[in-house]
C-alpha cells in the first residue's frame, strides 16, 4: 500500500470512528473505571470496564474529544472486549511502540496499524494514546483513577 493510500485509509477510519463511535456508553456494572484527560487538546474521557477474572467481558467509553481521541477509543474498545487482561497489556504495549516510532508486532495490532499514521503528527500522539493510557490505569485499579497527559 503506498503511503497515499495509508493516509486516506487513515483518515476514513478515524472519520468513522469518530463520527459512529462503537462502545460509545456509560457501563453500569463496570468494575474498573478511570478518568482521563489530555488538557492540551480538550479531550476528557471516562474507560468502563468488565472484568470477568482475567478476561475483558466488556469495555467501553464516554466523553468528548477530537476525532483522534474518540477514534482511538472506539478502536481500542472493539479490540480489547474479550481479550486476557495479558493479551490486552500485550497491544497495549505494541500500541505504544507504534506510536512512538519503535518496531512492534504488527500481527498484534491488525487494523489497529491503522492509527499509526498520527506518529505524523507528534502534537497529536497524545490523543490517540489517551484512552489507551486510561484504559491501563483503570485494569491496574479496582477504584475510580484519573490520568493526564501533561
Amino acid at each position: 500500500m503506498s503511503s497515499a493510500d495509508l493516509r486516506d485509509l487513515y483518515q476514513q477510519v478515524i472519520m468513522d470512528h469518530n463520527k459512529k463511535p462503537r462502545n460509545f456508553r456509560e457501563m453500569e456494572d463496570a468494575n474498573h473505571l478511570a478518568h482521563g484527560n489530555n488538557p492540551l487538546c480538550g479531550d476528557a474521557l471516562v474507560v468502563f470496564v468488565k472484568l470477568d477474572g482475567d478476561v475483558i467481558e466488556d469495555l467501553s467509553f464516554q466523553g468528548s474529544g477530537c476525532a483522534i481521541s474518540v477514534a482511538s477509543a472506539s478502536l481500542m474498545t472493539e479490540t480489547l472486549k474479550g481479550k486476557t487482561l495479558e493479551q490486552a497489556e500485550h497491544i497495549y504495549q505494541q500500541m505504544h511502540k507504534q506510536l512512538t516510532g519503535e518496531e512492534f508486532d504488527h500481527a498484534a495490532l491488525g487494523k489497529l496499524e491503522v492509527l499509526g499514521g498520527v506518529k505524523e503528527f507528534p502534537a497529536r500522539v497524545k490523543c490517540a494514546t489517551l484512552s489507551w493510557h486510561t484504559m491501563h490505569a483503570a485494569m491496574d485499579n479496582d477504584h475510580d483513577i484519573s490520568v493526564s497527559t501533561e
